[in-house]
Protein backbone atom coordinates (compact mmCIF):
# COMPACT_ATOMS: atom_id res chain seq x y z
CA UNK A 1 0.00 0.00 0.00
CA UNK A 2 2.04 2.74 -1.49
CA UNK A 3 1.71 5.64 -3.77
CA UNK A 4 2.94 8.36 -1.50
CA UNK A 5 6.30 9.17 -3.39
CA UNK A 6 4.70 9.91 -6.81
CA UNK A 7 2.31 13.03 -4.94
CA UNK A 8 5.39 14.01 -2.71
CA UNK A 9 6.12 16.76 -5.14
CA UNK A 10 2.76 18.17 -5.39
CA UNK A 11 2.69 18.82 -1.47
CA UNK A 12 3.26 22.14 -1.55
CA UNK A 13 0.34 22.85 -3.49
CA UNK A 14 -1.67 22.61 -0.48
CA UNK A 15 -2.63 25.43 1.83
CA UNK A 16 -0.09 27.05 4.25
CA UNK A 17 -1.15 26.81 7.94
CA UNK A 18 -1.49 30.95 7.55
CA UNK A 19 -4.15 30.36 4.48
CA UNK A 20 -5.72 27.76 6.82
CA UNK A 21 -6.14 29.89 9.73
CA UNK A 22 -7.61 32.72 7.29
CA UNK A 23 -10.49 30.21 6.55
CA UNK A 24 -10.99 29.76 10.37
CA UNK A 25 -10.81 33.04 11.41
CA UNK A 26 -13.31 33.85 8.49
CA UNK A 27 -15.67 31.15 9.76
CA UNK A 28 -15.92 32.20 13.14
CA UNK A 29 -16.05 36.21 12.89
CA UNK A 30 -19.60 34.91 11.31
CA UNK A 31 -20.53 34.59 14.75
CA UNK A 32 -22.80 31.12 16.18
CA UNK A 33 -22.74 28.56 13.75
CA UNK A 34 -25.31 26.25 14.90
CA UNK A 35 -27.46 24.62 12.03
CA UNK A 36 -29.97 27.39 10.99
CA UNK A 37 -28.21 30.08 12.33
CA UNK A 38 -27.19 33.10 9.63
CA UNK A 39 -23.37 31.98 10.30
CA UNK A 40 -23.77 28.22 9.30
CA UNK A 41 -25.91 29.02 6.57
CA UNK A 42 -23.11 31.64 5.47
CA UNK A 43 -20.41 28.94 5.81
CA UNK A 44 -22.80 26.42 3.73
CA UNK A 45 -22.19 28.85 0.44
CA UNK A 46 -18.90 29.70 1.12
CA UNK A 47 -17.39 26.04 1.64
CA UNK A 48 -19.65 25.29 -1.27
CA UNK A 49 -17.72 28.63 -3.07
CA UNK A 50 -14.83 27.49 -2.19
CA UNK A 51 -15.11 23.52 -3.54
CA UNK A 52 -16.29 25.21 -7.03
CA UNK A 53 -12.47 27.60 -7.12
CA UNK A 54 -10.45 24.46 -5.98
CA UNK A 55 -11.95 22.66 -9.02
CA UNK A 56 -14.22 20.18 -7.90
CA UNK A 57 -16.84 18.60 -9.81
CA UNK A 58 -20.67 18.58 -9.29
CA UNK A 59 -20.52 20.80 -6.53
CA UNK A 60 -24.05 21.14 -4.50
CA UNK A 61 -25.95 21.67 -1.87
CA UNK A 62 -27.98 18.97 -0.99
CA UNK A 63 -31.01 19.72 1.45
CA UNK A 64 -32.39 18.17 4.57
CA UNK A 65 -34.55 19.00 7.13
CA UNK A 66 -32.77 19.99 10.44
CA UNK A 67 -34.09 20.54 14.08
CA UNK A 68 -33.10 23.83 14.62
CA UNK A 69 -32.77 24.57 18.55
CA UNK A 70 -32.93 28.52 19.58
CA UNK A 71 -32.22 29.72 23.06
CA UNK A 72 -33.55 33.00 24.27
CA UNK A 73 -33.31 32.62 28.11
CA UNK A 74 -33.35 30.56 31.04
CA UNK A 75 -33.38 31.16 34.35
CA UNK A 76 -33.83 29.13 38.30
CA UNK A 77 -35.39 30.36 41.29
CA UNK A 78 -34.97 29.01 44.47
CA UNK A 79 -36.74 29.67 48.04
CA UNK A 80 -36.56 27.79 51.28
CA UNK A 81 -39.49 25.18 51.42
CA UNK A 82 -42.49 28.07 52.40
CA UNK A 83 -40.55 31.21 52.43
CA UNK A 84 -41.26 32.65 48.79
CA UNK A 85 -40.42 35.82 49.59
CA UNK A 86 -36.60 34.52 50.00
CA UNK A 87 -36.17 33.99 47.06
CA UNK A 88 -32.96 34.01 44.47
CA UNK A 89 -32.63 33.97 40.97
CA UNK A 90 -29.67 32.60 38.66
CA UNK A 91 -29.16 32.95 34.94
CA UNK A 92 -28.07 29.45 33.17
CA UNK A 93 -28.32 28.24 29.87
CA UNK A 94 -30.94 26.24 28.87
CA UNK A 95 -30.22 22.35 28.08
CA UNK A 96 -30.38 22.20 24.45
CA UNK A 97 -33.89 20.82 22.52
CA UNK A 98 -35.36 21.17 26.30
CA UNK A 99 -38.99 21.55 26.26
CA UNK A 100 -39.18 25.39 27.63
CA UNK A 101 -41.57 26.49 30.13
CA UNK A 102 -43.00 29.79 31.67
CA UNK A 103 -42.75 28.19 35.24
CA UNK A 104 -41.99 24.61 36.15
CA UNK A 105 -41.93 24.74 40.16
CA UNK A 106 -41.36 21.99 42.70
CA UNK A 107 -39.18 20.49 45.50
CA UNK A 108 -35.59 20.25 44.91
CA UNK A 109 -34.19 16.76 44.75
CA UNK A 110 -30.61 16.18 44.93
CA UNK A 111 -30.28 12.99 42.36
CA UNK A 112 -27.61 11.37 44.85
CA UNK A 113 -30.39 11.33 47.32
CA UNK A 114 -32.93 8.96 46.07
CA UNK A 115 -36.73 9.56 44.68
CA UNK A 116 -37.20 12.52 42.41
CA UNK A 117 -40.41 11.51 40.97
CA UNK A 118 -42.96 14.84 41.19
CA UNK A 119 -39.44 16.85 41.92
CA UNK A 120 -37.12 19.22 40.14
CA UNK A 121 -34.17 16.62 40.09
CA UNK A 122 -30.91 18.71 40.67
CA UNK A 123 -27.52 17.27 40.08
CA UNK A 124 -23.66 18.45 40.08
CA UNK A 125 -21.43 18.22 36.91
CA UNK A 126 -17.66 18.27 36.30
CA UNK A 127 -15.24 16.91 33.82
CA UNK A 128 -13.56 13.62 33.55
CA UNK A 129 -9.64 13.76 34.43
CA UNK A 130 -9.25 10.70 32.14
CA UNK A 131 -5.45 9.12 31.95
CA UNK A 132 -4.44 8.06 28.85
CA UNK A 133 -3.03 4.78 30.80
CA UNK A 134 -6.96 3.65 30.63
CA UNK A 135 -7.14 4.87 26.59
CA UNK A 136 -4.50 2.55 26.04
CA UNK A 137 -6.08 -0.14 27.29
CA UNK A 138 -8.22 0.50 24.36
CA UNK A 139 -5.97 1.08 21.76
CA UNK A 140 -4.63 -0.69 19.19
CA UNK A 141 -1.60 1.53 18.49
CA UNK A 142 0.17 4.85 19.05
CA UNK A 143 2.91 7.12 17.83
CA UNK A 144 4.04 8.89 21.15
CA UNK A 145 7.49 9.92 20.64
CA UNK A 146 7.91 12.02 23.31
CA UNK A 147 6.69 9.15 25.76
CA UNK A 148 4.25 11.46 27.81
CA UNK A 149 0.97 9.43 27.51
CA UNK A 150 2.08 7.31 30.51
CA UNK A 151 2.14 10.32 32.98
CA UNK A 152 -0.53 12.34 30.78
CA UNK A 153 -4.48 12.87 32.47
CA UNK A 154 -6.20 14.24 29.86
CA UNK A 155 -9.65 16.62 30.76
CA UNK A 156 -12.30 15.79 28.56
CA UNK A 157 -15.88 17.78 28.28
CA UNK A 158 -17.97 15.32 29.82
CA UNK A 159 -18.93 13.52 32.97
CA UNK A 160 -18.46 10.17 32.06
CA UNK A 161 -20.54 8.58 34.73
CA UNK A 162 -23.44 11.40 34.46
CA UNK A 163 -23.89 11.83 31.01
CA UNK A 164 -27.02 10.04 30.99
CA UNK A 165 -28.46 11.02 34.38
CA UNK A 166 -30.92 13.86 32.68
CA UNK A 167 -32.57 10.97 30.53
CA UNK A 168 -32.56 9.06 33.74
CA UNK A 169 -33.93 11.86 35.66
CA UNK A 170 -36.66 12.09 33.29
CA UNK A 171 -37.43 8.69 32.88
CA UNK A 172 -37.57 8.44 36.97
CA UNK A 173 -40.78 11.02 36.85
CA UNK A 174 -38.90 14.46 37.62
CA UNK A 175 -40.46 17.22 36.63
CA UNK A 176 -37.34 19.67 35.74
CA UNK A 177 -33.66 19.04 35.90
CA UNK A 178 -30.81 21.65 37.48
CA UNK A 179 -27.32 20.70 36.20
CA UNK A 180 -24.96 22.26 38.55
CA UNK A 181 -21.22 22.73 36.84
CA UNK A 182 -19.49 22.96 39.62
CA UNK A 183 -16.73 20.00 38.52
CA UNK A 184 -15.75 22.42 35.97
CA UNK A 185 -12.42 24.08 35.93
CA UNK A 186 -13.33 27.53 35.00
CA UNK A 187 -16.80 29.56 35.22
CA UNK A 188 -19.56 28.97 32.69
CA UNK A 189 -23.38 28.15 32.26
CA UNK A 190 -22.29 28.11 28.30
CA UNK A 191 -22.03 23.83 28.64
CA UNK A 192 -23.63 23.08 24.91
CA UNK A 193 -24.99 19.61 26.01
CA UNK A 194 -26.61 17.28 25.01
CA UNK A 195 -26.49 17.59 20.86
CA UNK A 196 -28.35 14.11 19.86
CA UNK A 197 -31.40 16.49 19.42
CA UNK A 198 -33.54 14.42 21.16
CA UNK A 199 -36.50 16.58 22.22
CA UNK A 200 -36.99 16.28 26.25
CA UNK A 201 -39.87 16.27 27.89
CA UNK A 202 -39.32 18.61 30.63
CA UNK A 203 -37.46 21.78 30.74
CA UNK A 204 -33.68 21.99 31.81
CA UNK A 205 -31.07 24.23 32.83
CA UNK A 206 -27.44 24.45 33.52
CA UNK A 207 -26.05 26.84 36.08
CA UNK A 208 -22.32 28.02 36.77
CA UNK A 209 -20.26 26.48 39.40
CA UNK A 210 -20.47 29.68 41.49
CA UNK A 211 -24.56 29.54 41.05
CA UNK A 212 -23.98 26.11 41.54
CA UNK A 213 -22.27 26.34 44.67
CA UNK A 214 -24.68 28.61 46.09
CA UNK A 215 -27.61 26.75 45.33
CA UNK A 216 -26.09 22.98 46.70
CA UNK A 217 -25.78 25.68 50.25
CA UNK A 218 -29.17 26.58 50.01
CA UNK A 219 -30.14 22.88 49.75
CA UNK A 220 -28.10 21.75 52.74
CA UNK A 221 -29.15 24.33 55.23
CA UNK A 222 -33.01 22.92 54.18
CA UNK A 223 -35.48 21.68 52.22
CA UNK A 224 -35.77 24.09 49.38
CA UNK A 225 -38.11 24.68 46.67
CA UNK A 226 -37.24 26.31 42.89
CA UNK A 227 -38.33 27.31 39.53
CA UNK A 228 -37.47 26.67 36.16
CA UNK A 229 -38.04 29.68 33.32
CA UNK A 230 -36.94 28.93 29.91
CA UNK A 231 -37.78 30.72 26.68
CA UNK A 232 -36.80 28.58 23.49
CA UNK A 233 -38.00 27.50 19.99
CA UNK A 234 -37.77 24.01 18.94
CA UNK A 235 -38.08 23.73 14.49
CA UNK A 236 -37.18 21.82 11.81
CA UNK A 237 -35.67 23.94 8.80
CA UNK A 238 -33.79 22.82 5.70
CA UNK A 239 -30.09 23.51 5.88
CA UNK A 240 -27.30 21.82 3.89
CA UNK A 241 -24.71 19.10 2.80
CA UNK A 242 -21.92 20.81 0.80
CA UNK A 243 -20.45 18.06 -1.55
CA UNK A 244 -18.01 18.22 -4.35
CA UNK A 245 -15.92 15.50 -6.32
CA UNK A 246 -12.88 14.89 -8.22
CA UNK A 247 -12.57 11.86 -10.94
CA UNK A 248 -9.62 10.15 -9.98
CA UNK A 249 -7.87 6.68 -11.27
CA UNK A 250 -10.43 4.09 -10.18
CA UNK A 251 -14.08 3.45 -10.57
CA UNK A 252 -13.99 3.29 -6.44
CA UNK A 253 -14.39 6.11 -4.06
CA UNK A 254 -12.95 8.01 -0.76
CA UNK A 255 -15.18 10.32 1.17
CA UNK A 256 -13.30 13.00 2.92
CA UNK A 257 -15.75 14.62 5.45
CA UNK A 258 -16.38 16.85 8.48
CA UNK A 259 -18.99 19.06 9.90
CA UNK A 260 -19.73 22.87 9.34
CA UNK A 261 -22.01 23.90 11.90
CA UNK A 262 -20.66 24.49 15.54
CA UNK A 263 -22.03 25.15 19.52
CA UNK A 264 -20.89 28.58 19.28
CA UNK A 265 -18.67 30.72 17.04
CA UNK A 266 -16.63 27.38 17.57
CA UNK A 267 -12.97 27.60 16.17
CA UNK A 268 -11.88 24.05 16.41
CA UNK A 269 -15.29 22.60 16.64
CA UNK A 270 -15.39 22.56 13.58
CA UNK A 271 -13.61 25.87 11.21
CA UNK A 272 -11.12 23.94 11.81
CA UNK A 273 -12.29 20.80 10.50
CA UNK A 274 -13.73 22.52 7.02
CA UNK A 275 -10.36 23.93 6.47
CA UNK A 276 -8.85 20.55 6.71
CA UNK A 277 -11.23 18.96 4.37
CA UNK A 278 -10.62 22.04 2.07
CA UNK A 279 -7.15 21.61 2.07
CA UNK A 280 -7.58 18.22 1.27
CA UNK A 281 -9.88 18.90 -1.41
CA UNK A 282 -7.34 21.58 -2.71
CA UNK A 283 -4.19 19.42 -2.58
CA UNK A 284 -5.94 16.30 -4.31
CA UNK A 285 -7.07 18.70 -7.43
CA UNK A 286 -3.84 20.01 -7.98
CA UNK A 287 -2.99 16.59 -8.96
CA UNK A 288 -2.79 14.95 -12.27
CA UNK A 289 -6.50 12.28 -12.17
CA UNK A 290 -3.89 9.54 -12.56
CA UNK A 291 -2.25 10.30 -9.62
CA UNK A 292 -5.51 10.11 -7.91
CA UNK A 293 -5.77 6.99 -6.08
CA UNK A 294 -9.53 6.76 -6.59
CA UNK A 295 -12.90 8.92 -7.23
CA UNK A 296 -12.79 11.43 -4.49
CA UNK A 297 -16.06 12.88 -2.71
CA UNK A 298 -15.87 15.72 0.00
CA UNK A 299 -18.91 16.40 2.06
CA UNK A 300 -18.91 18.81 4.59
CA UNK A 301 -22.18 18.05 7.16
CA UNK A 302 -24.86 20.04 8.62
CA UNK A 303 -26.36 19.65 12.03
CA UNK A 304 -23.17 17.42 13.79
CA UNK A 305 -24.83 19.35 17.03
CA UNK A 306 -28.31 18.88 15.97
CA UNK A 307 -28.29 14.61 16.62
CA UNK A 308 -25.78 14.31 13.23
CA UNK A 309 -28.38 15.32 11.08
CA UNK A 310 -26.28 15.84 7.90
CA UNK A 311 -24.20 13.02 8.40
CA UNK A 312 -27.26 10.57 8.66
CA UNK A 313 -29.08 12.37 5.84
CA UNK A 314 -26.28 11.88 3.51
CA UNK A 315 -26.26 8.06 3.97
CA UNK A 316 -29.55 7.83 3.45
CA UNK A 317 -29.15 9.54 0.28
CA UNK A 318 -26.62 7.58 -1.62
CA UNK A 319 -27.18 4.38 -0.54
CA UNK A 320 -25.88 2.83 -3.88
CA UNK A 321 -22.18 4.36 -2.56
CA UNK A 322 -21.27 2.68 0.19
CA UNK A 323 -20.21 -0.70 -2.09
CA UNK A 324 -17.83 1.15 -4.01
CA UNK A 325 -16.41 3.22 -1.30
CA UNK A 326 -12.40 2.31 -0.34
CA UNK A 327 -11.90 4.51 2.62
CA UNK A 328 -14.02 7.11 4.38
CA UNK A 329 -12.03 9.60 6.16
CA UNK A 330 -13.02 12.57 8.65
CA UNK A 331 -10.88 15.31 9.62
CA UNK A 332 -12.48 17.37 13.04
CA UNK A 333 -10.69 19.38 15.54
CA UNK A 334 -6.82 20.47 14.72
CA UNK A 335 -6.64 21.52 18.90
CA UNK A 336 -4.30 22.36 21.04
CA UNK A 337 -3.99 20.97 25.02
CA UNK A 338 -5.09 24.19 27.15
CA UNK A 339 -4.81 24.82 31.08
CA UNK A 340 -7.06 26.64 33.21
CA UNK A 341 -4.90 29.46 34.65
CA UNK A 342 -6.80 32.19 37.33
CA UNK A 343 -9.92 30.90 35.59
CA UNK A 344 -9.15 31.77 32.31
CA UNK A 345 -8.95 28.74 29.89
CA UNK A 346 -5.10 29.17 28.47
CA UNK A 347 -3.83 27.15 25.45
CA UNK A 348 -0.67 25.52 25.20
CA UNK A 349 2.07 24.62 22.58
CA UNK A 350 1.23 21.11 22.78
CA UNK A 351 -1.43 18.97 20.82
CA UNK A 352 -5.00 18.10 22.32
CA UNK A 353 -4.37 14.05 22.35
CA UNK A 354 -5.55 12.50 18.93
CA UNK A 355 -7.71 9.75 18.57
CA UNK A 356 -7.57 7.87 14.91
CA UNK A 357 -10.56 5.75 14.89
CA UNK A 358 -9.67 2.78 12.45
CA UNK A 359 -11.16 -0.16 11.18
CA UNK A 360 -9.13 -2.78 12.58
CA UNK A 361 -7.59 -3.95 9.38
CA UNK A 362 -4.19 -4.88 9.23
CA UNK A 363 -2.80 -3.06 6.15
CA UNK A 364 -4.96 0.11 7.78
CA UNK A 365 -3.65 0.44 11.11
CA UNK A 366 -0.15 -0.02 9.55
CA UNK A 367 -0.38 2.69 7.06
CA UNK A 368 -1.94 5.10 9.76
CA UNK A 369 0.60 4.16 11.94
CA UNK A 370 3.29 4.38 8.94
CA UNK A 371 1.87 8.16 8.21
CA UNK A 372 1.30 9.51 11.65
CA UNK A 373 5.11 8.77 12.47
CA UNK A 374 5.84 10.34 8.97
CA UNK A 375 4.63 13.42 9.95
CA UNK A 376 5.43 13.54 13.47
CA UNK A 377 1.64 13.58 14.39
CA UNK A 378 2.51 12.96 18.10
CA UNK A 379 -0.22 12.60 21.07
CA UNK A 380 -1.81 10.22 18.47
CA UNK A 381 -3.84 7.07 19.38
CA UNK A 382 -5.22 4.21 17.11
CA UNK A 383 -8.23 3.30 18.29
CA UNK A 384 -11.00 0.91 16.54
CA UNK A 385 -14.21 2.18 15.78
CA UNK A 386 -16.05 0.64 18.87
CA UNK A 387 -13.30 1.57 21.61
CA UNK A 388 -15.20 3.61 23.56
CA UNK A 389 -18.66 3.07 22.21
CA UNK A 390 -21.12 1.11 19.22
CA UNK A 391 -19.43 3.33 16.78
CA UNK A 392 -16.64 6.45 16.67
CA UNK A 393 -17.32 9.34 18.60
CA UNK A 394 -17.13 11.49 15.79
CA UNK A 395 -19.39 13.36 13.09
CA UNK A 396 -19.01 10.10 10.67
CA UNK A 397 -19.87 7.60 13.76
CA UNK A 398 -22.54 6.85 11.17
CA UNK A 399 -20.22 5.71 8.63
CA UNK A 400 -19.56 2.76 10.27
CA UNK A 401 -22.49 0.83 10.21
CA UNK A 402 -22.52 0.83 5.67
CA UNK A 403 -19.37 -1.56 6.49
CA UNK A 404 -16.55 0.99 4.96
CA UNK A 405 -13.55 1.21 6.16
CA UNK A 406 -12.61 4.28 8.58
CA UNK A 407 -9.96 6.53 9.55
CA UNK A 408 -11.77 9.33 11.57
CA UNK A 409 -9.63 11.75 13.71
CA UNK A 410 -11.50 13.73 16.36
CA UNK A 411 -9.92 15.50 19.39
CA UNK A 412 -12.28 16.24 22.90
CA UNK A 413 -10.48 19.32 24.60
CA UNK A 414 -12.43 20.48 27.21
CA UNK A 415 -13.45 23.84 25.91
CA UNK A 416 -15.04 22.22 23.10
CA UNK A 417 -18.81 23.00 24.24
CA UNK A 418 -17.92 26.46 25.04
CA UNK A 419 -17.59 29.89 23.70
CA UNK A 420 -13.92 30.02 24.91
CA UNK A 421 -13.11 27.82 21.70
CA UNK A 422 -11.48 30.67 20.16
CA UNK A 423 -8.96 30.62 16.80
CA UNK A 424 -6.17 30.60 19.72
CA UNK A 425 -7.01 27.18 20.63
CA UNK A 426 -6.35 26.37 17.25
CA UNK A 427 -3.07 23.83 16.69
CA UNK A 428 -2.13 25.96 13.70
CA UNK A 429 1.41 24.26 14.03
CA UNK A 430 -0.22 20.46 12.91
CA UNK A 431 -2.67 22.07 10.41
CA UNK A 432 -0.22 21.19 7.89
CA UNK A 433 1.11 17.74 9.19
CA UNK A 434 -2.53 16.79 9.22
CA UNK A 435 -3.44 17.49 6.15
CA UNK A 436 0.05 15.77 4.78
CA UNK A 437 -0.91 13.06 7.02
CA UNK A 438 -4.29 12.57 5.72
CA UNK A 439 -2.80 12.71 2.24
CA UNK A 440 -0.56 10.25 2.83
CA UNK A 441 -3.54 7.68 4.54
CA UNK A 442 -5.19 8.09 0.83
CA UNK A 443 -2.33 7.59 -1.22
CA UNK A 444 -1.83 4.53 0.66
CA UNK A 445 -4.91 3.32 -1.11
CA UNK A 446 -4.07 3.14 -3.84
CA UNK A 447 -4.87 -0.24 -5.75
CA UNK A 448 -6.97 -1.42 -2.88
CA UNK A 449 -10.82 -2.91 -3.96
CA UNK A 450 -13.38 -1.86 -1.73
CA UNK A 451 -13.37 -5.00 0.33
CA UNK A 452 -9.44 -4.85 0.74
CA UNK A 453 -9.89 -3.03 4.12
CA UNK A 454 -13.26 -4.13 5.18
CA UNK A 455 -14.39 -6.12 8.25
CA UNK A 456 -16.88 -6.84 10.20
CA UNK A 457 -18.98 -4.58 11.68
CA UNK A 458 -18.50 -4.79 15.53
CA UNK A 459 -22.21 -4.94 17.20
CA UNK A 460 -21.18 -5.34 20.81
CA UNK A 461 -22.22 -2.02 23.58
CA UNK A 462 -19.35 -0.20 24.97
CA UNK A 463 -19.14 2.86 27.15
CA UNK A 464 -20.64 6.07 25.58
CA UNK A 465 -18.18 8.75 25.86
CA UNK A 466 -19.91 11.16 23.28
Amino acid sequence: MSGWPALEKYIDRAPTSKEMMSWIELIVSQGIRRAGYPADSWTEEWAAEQFREIGLADVRLEPLATPIWRPRSAAFEIWPAGRADELIRFEGLALPYTTPTEGTEGRLVRMADGEVRGSIAVQEIGFTRLPQTEVQARATGSYDPEGVFPDLVQTVPFDLPHVLDFDIAIKDGATAYVGLLTGLPWETSDFYWPYDAEPRSVPGIWLSGKDGRRVRELMASGECEGRIVSDATITEETTHNVVGTLPGASDHWVIVGSHHDGPWASAVEDASGVALVLAQARFWASVPQELRPHNMLFVLTSGHMAGAAGTQAFIAAHPELFPQVVLEMHLEHAARQADVVDGEVVPTDDPEVRWWFTTEAPELERLVAESLAAEDLRRSWILSPTAFAPNPATDGAYFYYTGVPLVQLITTPMYIFDPRDTPDKVDEQSLVPLTKGAARIIAGTAGCEPDTLRVPIQTAKADETR
